[in-house]
C-alpha cells in the first residue's frame, strides 16, 4: 500500500495542534506530518517525495513570515510531482486579492476562515483525499473505512 502524507502548515503552534488534533481522526491510515513555515513544507516534500510517499493534501495558513501561504500552494501547483495534490488555504486574514490569488494561481480545492469548525474540516480532508486516491489512480480499498463514500460512489458509477 502506498504511503500518503498530509502536510498542516502554520507558524503558529497552537493553531497547528487545533488542524492536528481536528485531523486525529485519519492517524490511523494516513502520515500526518506538521510544518511551521512554507520552506519547511517544501523541504519535506522534497524528502517524501525521494523516498517514494506521496503528498495526497497540503494545509496551509497564509499570513506566515517567509513565504505566504498562496505563495507555497502556487509553488506546489507548480510542481509538476505534485500536480494532483490537493490544497486547502486555512486563514483568517486573507484579503480580497489573497483568495482571488489562492483560487486563480494556486489551484486551492477549499478555503477556511479561522476559527473554522472541525467537523467541516475533517469532511473536506477526506473528500480530498478521496479524490487524490482515485486521480491517481491508487486501489482504494485499503483505504475504504475512512473515505468519503458519496466520493467513491461518483467515481466508481
Amino acid at each position: 500500500m502506498e504511503k500518503l502524507n498530509i502536510i498542516c502548515v502554520d507558524d503558529q503552534r497552537e493553531v497547528l495542534s487545533a488542524v492536528l488534533k481536528d485531523l486525529s481522526p485519519l492517524n490511523d491510515f494516513f502520515h500526518v506530518e506538521d510544518c511551521e513555515s512554507a520552506d519547511e513544507a517544501l523541504e519535506l516534500m522534497d524528502e517524501l517525495d525521494a523516498e517514494g510517499e506521496f503528498i495526497a493534501l497540503v494545509i496551509s495558513d497564509h499570513v506566515m513570515p517567509g513565504k505566504t501561504g498562496v505563495e507555497l500552494l502556487t509553488e506546489i501547483s507548480q510542481d509538476s510531482r505534485f500536480h494532483k495534490t490537493k490544497k486547502v488555504l486555512l486563514t483568517g486574514q486573507a484579503t480580497h486579492q489573497d483568495t482571488i490569488a489562492a483560487i486563480n494561481r494556486a489551484r486551492i480545492e477549499s478555503y477556511f476562515e479561522k476559527p473554522w469548525k472541525a467537523e467541516s474540516l475533517l469532511t473536506t480532508a477526506r473528500s480530498l483525499i478521496t479524490e487524490y486516491i482515485f486521480d491517481m489512480g491508487m486501489d482504494y480499498q485499503p483505504w475504504m473505512e475512512i473515505l468519503d463514500n458519496g466520493v467513491v460512489f461518483r467515481r466508481l458509477s
